[in-house]
């Protein structure tokens, strides 16, 4: 037996012997992690640098507190979570007691990706724990000094009959996914999502899809300029552009762009400074590899630089980028950037913008800058995406009460709170009835007749509240 299956095997021991059930264990566990990333926080903000040059403000902001707020939440409501949730009931279920019952799946494993290598990875993870699973991670081996991280320190603080990291490539990956597991989480591109349902279906598997996207944001109408491209600036190079809620392109009016164009090289100015690639607080492409998909794309379009487009390999480097005269076929507009390049297209009415969003995917967010609502919820009623922001970026994915998750080909389900213990449950309807009222049940024996279809038509009309 290969090492992987042996480790879902230990896992499937483990949770078959019911130790990840009770509250008091579930909520031990969110605590250990909480100290984990706790009393290894500079570690942490070392491998994240390491990985990509990830500022210390930004990796405490979008990894650390990310997770350790999320444990907190989770921690706080686990109790109220694992309730039975008790459903309305009808006449011929009066006295029965009806209710939905959330029970963990089994064993999970858990695909994390690179650009975001603690929060991806151990916010999936908060919720299999708070829904009493057993899980194995697979973090991204392109983030590797994270990778090597989690794996030495998730076996040191959290049980390891319970919870294992396996880590490797494609290859390694492609032999874990032959094991049946009872719910896959994957966070990442399209293309590998295909993979990965194509290794779930043998076992029918349930998979959750976070995916990325094309997230466009609209400038229209009456806006602050100065401000719209402030938290456009910072939504866009957050994470150089790695993140896969960053704007990934602009659509405004020709006037509304020549107004703009001075606001954002100002705010990269005052953000990044003049010289960009000695800011401590840009971080850098991931890996060269990345580094060419990007440049080579800049190459191709066919759209004017405007700013930026200085590039370095050896550094890992390009330089904050905007582009103008962007068409819908060009090279910037053909996959998600994922990367610090955004392009300026242009439109002339709402219909116009709103038309060119629902000709491509949907995408995992949308954001619209306006002063006006009757725009923000135009935008929002004719268009869909997996979250939505008006006036700003990224900032809606960091509340826990808001589920997040993409629809279509953006991903599939959604986490976060709440959200995430749903995921890695299974909503169980349970009905408890006792041997009272026969008399009533007796309706539905045959023979059948007439009278006693009304009388049991009228029964189970009605639901009534508990």
């Amino acid at each position: 037996m290969d090492t992987k299956a042996e480790v879902v095997v230990k896992l499937r021991s483990a949770f078959r012997s019911g130790i990840t059930i009770p509250e008091q264990f579930r909520r031990s566990q969110l605590v250990k992690l909480k100290t984990l990333i706790k009393e290894n926080e500079e570690r942490f903000l070392q491998a994240l640098h390491q990985d990509l040059a990830k500022p210390k403000f930004e990796a405490i902001l979008s990894e650390v507190d990310m997770v350790v707020n999320e444990l907190v939440y989770a921690i706080d409501n686990l109790h109220s979570w694992m309730q039975q949730e008790y459903v309305s009931k009808n006449l011929a279920t009066k006295l029965d007691d009806c209710f939905v019952r959330r029970e963990a799946l089994g064993v999970v494993l858990i695909i994390g990706a690179w650009n975001y290598p603690l929060q991806l990875l151990f916010l999936p993870m908060v919720a299999a724990i708070a829904a009493g699973n057993c899980v194995i991670l697979k973090p991204s081996e392109v983030s590797a000094a994270t990778d090597l991280l989690v794996a030495e320190l998730v076996p040191k603080y959290l049980h390891q009959d319970c919870y294992a990291v396996v880590r490797g490539g494609a290859e390694e990956t492609k032999a874990l996914l032959q094991n049946r597991f009872d719910h896959i989480f994957y966070t990442g591109s399209q293309a590998v999502a295909r993979s990965i349902l194509q290794a779930a279906a043998p076992h029918l598997t349930p998979v959750t899809l976070e995916l990325g996207g094309k997230c466009p944001c609209l400038i229209y109408g009456q806006v602050n300029v100065t401000s719209a491209a402030r938290r456009l600036v910072w939504a866009k190079f957050f994470n150089a552009g790695q993140s896969c809620v960053a704007p990934d392109y602009v659509l405004c009016s020709q006037a509304t762009c020549d107004a703009l164009l001075p606001a954002v090289r100002e705010a990269l100015d005052a953000f990044y400074t003049k010289e960009p690639q000695k800011c401590p607080d840009l971080s850098r492409i991931v890996s060269q590899r990345h580094w060419i998909r990007l440049t080579e794309m800049l190459k191709r379009s066919k759209g004017k630089i405007v700013v930026g487009g200085e590039s370095n390999l050896e550094d890992k480097y390009i330089a904050p980028t905007v582009v103008v005269d962007v068409s819908e076929d060009d090279a910037l507009m053909e996959e998600e950037i994922f990367g610090p390049i955004l392009p300026i297209i242009a439109i002339d009415t709402l219909e116009e913008a709103i038309n060119y969003v629902n000709r491509r995917e949907h995408p995992l967010a949308s954001y619209v800058f306006s002063e006006e609502s009757s725009v923000v919820n135009t935008v929002l009623d004719k268009t869909s995406s997996g979250g939505f922001c008006s006036n700003d970026g990224i900032v809606h994915m960091t509340l826990p009460g808001l589920p997040f998750g993409g629809v279509g080909g953006s991903g599939w389900g959604s986490y976060h709170g709440r959200w995430g213990f749903e995921t890695f449950s299974h909503r169980r309807a349970c009905m408890m009835r006792g041997w009272a009222l026969e008399r009533l049940n007796s309706l539905r024996y045959p023979p059948y007749q007439d009278d006693k279809l009304g009388w049991l038509r009228w029964t189970t009309s009605k639901c009534i509240l508990m």
